[in-house]
């Protein structure tokens, strides 16, 4: 491990142990917390966000002033062939309305006509109106209200991001917890087969065991040595998959210390942890592919507006008040410019197609945000009904756990008083570590179907 990632690990550990009063326990909610606070894919996740502010913006730019300069000049045989000059200062409005104030200044021998200007040159101050298309919605309107819901939009995305990043942390840390537990296991039976295997070394020394009791104690230790050795391989790779998840604030990619285990009462608080908590009362109506949906919906209801709107012929009206620029505070209203444009194509075969295919587009995403709830709805009740079943699958393990702990209990007090064999000890016990290695399952897969829930909900928050 490089120094710098150390020194973050010593500062991270303190403050992991901290929360716990000094505890080597990592809980969930700690965990949870760093992976929320500095995984790298949830930075990524929240850039999406920044993005659709980004967007917003550049639609908005759409109604920016606009300030524009033209000038041409033509010297030829010593002769001002022309010079044009044309400047205008532009206001787009919200109703495809625009206001502009100009100023021309014109001059030469050879200007066209049309050009001829004062000598001072001319100002204007106009207005220009489409009364057909645009007026009530346009490319500029369009773009901002899609850019308003693009936020809506990636904002659903992000959510859904983050859940997955979660989920995927969630599901190491709880494999983490069945290898650690899967150890502690092996752990206490190897320790229980090493004594009893010394407790019959002893007998046999004093001649109260035959020689034979030895060989199968032994075969019991060796056994649960070598399930202990697979456990912790198993766990190895568990800490080192949780590692992936836990970085610093910088960017550093931290490691998970020997000496933290994870949280023993898991299974009491997961679903708190997770904001999972009203399992009857669950809505779709905050749910991020919901709300994506319905957001992508009406982008296209916004696109089929300003397609209805191509069926409208184009007329676009301009009004210019003309002045000289000494003259501008003597209002002559008789000198002015005006301008009329009209565009109507006669079979409108285009604009009718395209409006046909945006409400084609409409329908499509209805009929899938329909097969989309119904889905999310059948996998809720899904997890629903399996996190019912593993909570009655475990309460009935845990009474097998007592009773095979009971009858192994039993048997040792019988194996102690020399009414019982080394066998049947180990017949017991196995028992008992079947049964304990169910319960581990068992709450795991509790753990996994009620995470598997959280992603089906995407509530990261």
């Amino acid at each position: 491990m490089r120094m710098k990632q150390l020194l973050y690990l010593i500062t991270l550990i303190p403050f992991v142990m901290g929360a716990q009063n000094n505890s080597n326990e990592f809980t969930f909610e700690e965990y949870l917390g760093y992976v929320k606070k500095f995984h790298p894919l949830v930075k990524q996740a929240n850039l999406k966000i920044t993005e659709a502010q980004a967007e917003l913006m550049k639609a908005r730019g759409a109604f920016d002033p606009k300030l524009e300069a033209n000038y041409n000049e033509k010297q030829y045989a010593n002769s001002n062939y022309y010079s044009i000059f044309d400047g205008s200062f532009k206001i787009p409005t919200w109703y495809g309305i625009e206001i502009k104030a100009a100023f021309d200044n014109n001059e030469g021998i050879y200007i066209n006509p049309e050009n001829t200007l004062p000598n001072q040159g001319l100002t204007s101050l106009g207005i220009a109106v489409p009364i057909g298309q645009g007026l009530w919605i346009n490319e500029r309107m369009a773009g901002i209200r899609k850019a308003k819901l693009f936020q809506k939009l990636n904002e659903a995305e992000r959510n859904l991001m983050l859940t997955e990043v979660l989920f995927q942390a969630s599901n190491r840390y709880i494999l983490w917890k069945r290898s650690y537990d899967e150890v502690a296991l092996y752990k206490e039976f190897l320790e229980n087969a090493q004594i009893r295997y010394d407790g019959v070394i002893k007998s046999i020394e004093f001649g109260d065991k035959p020689a034979i009791d030895s060989v199968e104690a032994g075969i019991t230790v060796r056994t649960r040595a070598l399930n202990l050795e697979n456990a912790e391989l198993k766990l190895l790779k568990a800490k080192l998959e949780l590692s992936n998840f836990l970085w610093t604030e910088d960017n550093v990619p931290l490691e998970l210390e020997d000496r933290l285990f994870p949280q023993q009462n898991l299974k009491e608080t997961f679903l708190e942890t997770l904001n999972v908590l009203n399992l009857e009362n669950i809505s779709l109506e905050n749910h991020p592919k919901i709300n994506a949906l319905l957001t992508k919906i009406d982008m296209l209801k916004v696109d089929q507006k300003l397609k209805a709107n191509s069926l409208l012929p184009k007329v676009d009206l301009s009004y210019n008040y003309l002045s000289e620029p000494s003259a501008f505070d003597n209002y002559r209203f008789e000198d002015y410019k005006i301008g009329v444009n009209f565009y109507f194509p006669l079979f409108l075969r285009k604009e009718r197609a395209e409006l046909k295919l945006a409400k084609l587009k409409i329908q499509d995403s209805e009929l899938g945000l329909d097969f989309e709830t119904q889905s999310l709805n059948n996998k809720i009740n899904a997890q629903q009904q399996e996190i019912n079943s593993f909570t009655k699958q475990m309460a009935i393990n845990n009474q097998l756990v007592a009773n095979f702990t009971q009858m192994l209990e039993a048997e040792d007090r019988l194996f102690e008083m020399g009414e019982s064999s080394l066998f049947i000890i180990n017949t017991r016990e196995n028992s008992l570590v079947s049964a304990k290695l169910s319960e581990i399952a068992l709450e795991n897969s509790y753990l996994a179907s009620s995470l598997e829930l959280f992603r089906v909900l995407a509530n990261p928050e």
